[in-house]
């Protein structure tokens, strides 16, 4: 099964997952997501991710002073981010038990 597409499927909400253990940039959240194991994961889609997290009101963004290079724009969870992050979860939670109950019945 190809990995890559069901983490399209839930980038969002892994993002929000991650911000909502720390504030975060958006490289560091591509390497979060990778040491978690989706080592396929593309920076234009994690950046996609948060621009569209933030037009939509779930994160906001601050600069951060870089001692490397330029600033780093960090992206913050908003309270509309921690509700739908927890409504994420909600039916993350569900859909995984409905498949798991699934594949079972599959297994000889």
């Amino acid at each position: 099964m190809d990995t890559t597409q069901l983490l399209k499927g839930v980038l969002e909400l892994a993002v929000l997952a991650i911000l909502d253990e720390r504030d975060s940039y958006g490289y560091a959240i591509v390497v979060a997501l990778r040491e978690a194991g989706h080592e396929t994961v593309g920076e234009a889609s994690v950046y996609g991710t948060l621009r569209r997290l933030a037009a939509d009101g779930a994160v906001s963004t601050y600069q951060v002073q870089s001692a490397h290079g330029p600033n780093r724009k960090y992206h913050t969870l908003t309270e509309d981010g921690i509700e739908r992050l927890r409504a994420g979860t909600k039916t993350w939670t569900s859909f995984s038990q409905t498949m798991s109950y699934l594949l079972r019945e599959d297994t000889p």
